[in-house]
This record gives structure tokens, C-alpha cells and sequence, in this order.
């Protein structure tokens, strides 16, 4: 997996997953987090106890069942933690001994710790949760519920489909001009009503007009759709062999931190 060492620091317990080290048959020996049409529950479950075991502390997974919208999920509870069939996007929480998830295969995974509430956010953004600002919902919903301040905010941007690579089509467009008066920053055109969109930089934006810090940024340099080598890319493999792995990006903190 990969760690944001800043979050680490603060004692924030955080991972991206990767593909490798894994049962299961993407073509073999990878480590698929989700998706039970395309892979068995022996395999995902093992996959999960594998992931899960190099966290020190025996920490529970919460996870969601995602959408592609922008509802966020206030984790309070053990109960709360233990659902995993509502529907939303991301997840926050300040609960101890519990990382909250979201799986990616393209879309963009954003981790979030306060470092002085100690409250957490996992968050989901594809395109359309991008253009719905999830990002900057994710923020504000930790200030409404956990008191936090943007400027004590380090945030985690995940591998995902970059702007060199992951181009869109008039829908994305047209809702991307709709919504962000920035819009042309994020796009470089290839075709008539197409364009490479870079759904990194558009997150980044979120977090910066919510009022997070810019040395508390962190993006990982990783295109999904380059690197089927280490990531899951459903662009890639889904059209390629009709199926595709899930990533796994977590974010909680021990007891004691």
C-alpha cells in the first residue's frame, strides 16, 4: 500500500492499497477489495485480512455501499460502522480503532485527518461526485459535526485516473462547466466536445476554497490508467477483459493517538 506519511505522523492510521499481494484471479495474485459480481467472497475476504493485518491494533473497516453522488456518512457508532449496505460516498468519523474506506478504480480516493478534533473522512469522487463537490462537502461536514478548521485539515489526494490520460466526453463537460467557474483549468481539449480532465487538481481546488492550508495537500503522482502494473483501472480492464479489481483507501486512528 501506499501511506501518506504526514497523516502517519500525526497519528492518523492511512493506506491506498494496491493490486499486488492478493488471491485473487485479476489475472492472478492480486489483492481485489471489493466487488462481489466479479470475484468471490472467499477471495475479497481474504484479500481484506491480508490488507487489514499490516495496520498494528486490530482495526474494524467501515465501508459503504457508493454511488458515484455525494452523500457522506457520519460514523458515530458501532452500529454505524457495522452497515455497510446504506448508500453514500464517503464516510467521516472520530470514532477510535475503526478506518473508514471507499473503493476506487479510476475515480479519485481523498483521505482526511484533523489534526486537533482527531476526526477522519474517506472520500469517493468520481467525476460526478466531483462536479457535487463532495470533497468540499466532505470538509464542511467535519466542521458542522466535529468542530474541525480547515487549516488543521491534512488531506491525502489517492492514485486515480489522471488528466493525461482520462479524457471525458460533452456530459462531463458541459456538467463541469456548469458547476466550477475554474472549469478550464481542469481540462485540455482533444476533440470536438472532448477534452483530458484532471479530476487531481479539481479536488485540490475543493479543499483550498474550503480553506485548507496548501502544505497540507498531499497528491499521490500516480495515473491508475499508466500503472495497471501496481492499481486497478476499470477504463483499462473492464473494456480489456470485461472485469476489474477494487482499491481500498482507509483512513482512523489507534486508541491511544
Amino acid at each position: 500500500m501506499l501511506v501518506c506519511r504526514p497523516l502517519e505522523d500525526a497519528g492518523f492510521a492511512n493506506g491506498f492499497s494496491t493490486r499486488l499481494g492478493g488471491v485473487s484471479p485479476f489475472p492472478e495474485n492480486d489483492l481485489n477489495l471489493a466487488g462481489y459480481d466479479n470475484d468471490s467472497a472467499e477471495n475479497i475476504g481474504e484479500n481484506r485480512r491480508r490488507f487489514l493485518a499490516a495496520f498494528a491494533g486490530g482495526y474494524r473497516l467501515s465501508t459503504v455501499w457508493q454511488e458515484h453522488g455525494d452523500g457522506i456518512k457520519v460514523v458515530r457508532t458501532e452500529e454505524d460502522a457495522s452497515r455497510t449496505d446504506e448508500k453514500f460516498d464517503a464516510l467521516a468519523s472520530n470514532m477510535t480503532g475503526l478506518l473508514v474506506g471507499v473503493k476506487t478504480a479510476d475515480c479519485v480516493p481523498i483521505l482526511l485527518g484533523d489534526v486537533k478534533t482527531r476526526a477522519y473522512a474517506a472520500i469517493h469522487a468520481g467525476w460526478r461526485g466531483t462536479v457535487r463537490s463532495i470533497a468540499a462537502k466532505a470538509v464542511r461536514m467535519m466542521s458542522s459535526e466535529f468542530g474541525s478548521d480547515p487549516k488543521d485539515i491534512i488531506a491525502a489526494i489517492g492514485p486515480a485516473a489522471c488528466g493525461r490520460n482520462y479524457e471525458i466526453g460533452p456530459e462531463v463537460v458541459e456538467a463541469f462547466e456548469a458547476a466550477f467557474s475554474t472549469r478550464g483549468n481542469y481540462f485540455s481539449p482533444t476533440s470536438e466536445g472532448h477534452a483530458l480532465i484532471d479530476l487531481h487538481l479539481a479536488n485540490r481546488d475543493q479543499l483550498l476554497f474550503e480553506g485548507s492550508a496548501s502544505d497540507r495537500i498531499f497528491t499521490a503522482p500516480y495515473c491508475t490508467i499508466e500503472r495497471t502494473d501496481l492499481f486497478f483501472s476499470y477504463r483499462i480492464e473492464k473494456k480489456k477483459y470485461g472485469r476489474t479489481g477494487r482499491l481500498l483507501s482507509v483512513i482512523g486512528h489507534a486508541p491511544s493517538s
